[in-house]
């Protein structure tokens, strides 16, 4: 599982670096995945300080640092 969120994390970071900000919905549909996995990479990312998390009206936008 450790590996699989890594991966994951890889893409989010492959899909902000050439799309440079998403909303989480965009993210979602643009790496292609459901369920918590999700969640836990985009955590993984902001623990290793690697994106910014904006609020915006009825979501939050991505980006990378």
């Amino acid at each position: 599982m450790h590996q699989d969120i890594g991966q994951l994390a890889g893409a989010i970071w492959h899909a902000l670096n050439t799309r440079c900000e998403l909303s989480l919905t965009q993210l979602k549909k643009e790496v292609d995945v459901k369920g918590p996995i999700f969640d836990w990479a985009i955590g993984w990312l902001a623990r290793e300080d690697k994106i910014v998390i904006t609020p915006k009206k009825r979501s939050f936008a991505i980006q990378l640092k």
